[in-house]
């Protein structure tokens, strides 16, 4: 039998994953039923949770659709972080350079913990494949830029990290598996972040992490476009370029969370 304060605890955990969750879809928000399976909750604990956390301003419920979305007491909370506010605008000048010298989408992501959270992006590609917006979170494996900070991590708890992930992507089926797969591989192999048209057919992508003042890494930045603006002879011009703005990124955030902003 659960104590209360196990009780209390696990309510809490489950807050948390149902706040995570709808903010991996901000925009589009979430059914009731969609979140619940998505959440591995019932429909009735869900329900609660949410009745909850919209009477606390946590999520709002669309009135033209009742999807459930972010709510404004987020955005206020994370006014109490400007160190992190002033980072992120840092990096927007890093990102345009990447964008403008290698053309197409530039992003710089965050590590949370077994996921990856896009901070900023710069440009565009005309590939409607690519999803990932200011403010998506996603597993680290699922993208060039998470996986750049996958493999800068201790390799066990590397591993403990792709065994999470790859439950998540299971239900993509067994090909999206093999390919994921294939660029964890291919990037540890060459130290840094890189698919060539694995993860999206005619889509390349190249990340690289991004480490704070113990060298641990906390981000990443990358590039992703059409594959054939980015042949092979272009690597070493993509590595250098995203290696340089690393550095430059890393000197930032060691100034800014240094002094708070």
């Amino acid at each position: 039998m659960r104590t209360p304060q196990q009780h209390g605890t696990q309510t809490i955990e489950r807050a948390v994953l149902v706040l995570k969750e709808l903010a991996a879809r901000g925009n589009f928000g979430w059914r009731l039923s969609d979140l619940a399976m998505s959440c591995k909750l019932d429909r009735g604990t869900t329900h609660r949770i949410l009745a909850c956390l919209v009477r606390e301003r946590l999520v709002c419920q669309r009135s033209n659709d009742r999807r459930y979305v972010p709510g404004p007491l987020l955005f206020e909370l994370g006014l109490s972080l400007p160190a992190f506010a002033a980072f992120q605008a840092a990096c927007s000048a890093p990102l345009d350079r990447v964008a403008k010298r290698l053309g197409g989408m530039s992003l710089l992501c965050l590590r949370s913990g077994s996921e990856f959270v896009c901070a900023a992006s710069v440009g565009a590609t005309p590939m409607k494949a690519l999803t990932i917006d200011v403010g998506t979170r996603r597993p680290l494996i699922v993208a060039v830029g998470g996986v750049s900070i996958l493999i800068a991590l201790p390799r066990e708890e590397a591993r403990t990290i792709i065994a999470q992930n790859m439950k998540y992507v299971a239900r993509f089926g067994a090909a999206r598996i093999r390919s994921l797969e294939r660029v964890i591989r291919q990037s540890e192999t060459r130290g840094f972040g890189i698919s060539q048209s694995d993860i999206v057919r005619g889509v390349s992508a190249f990340g690289m992490a991004i480490r704070d003042a113990r060298g641990w890494p906390f981000a990443s930045i990358s590039v992703v476009g059409l594959a054939e603006n980015f042949p092979t002879s272009r690597v070493p011009e993509v590595i250098g370029t995203l290696e340089e703005e690393a550095r430059w990124i890393a000197r930032q955030a060691a100034r800014i969370f240094s002094t708070g902003g």
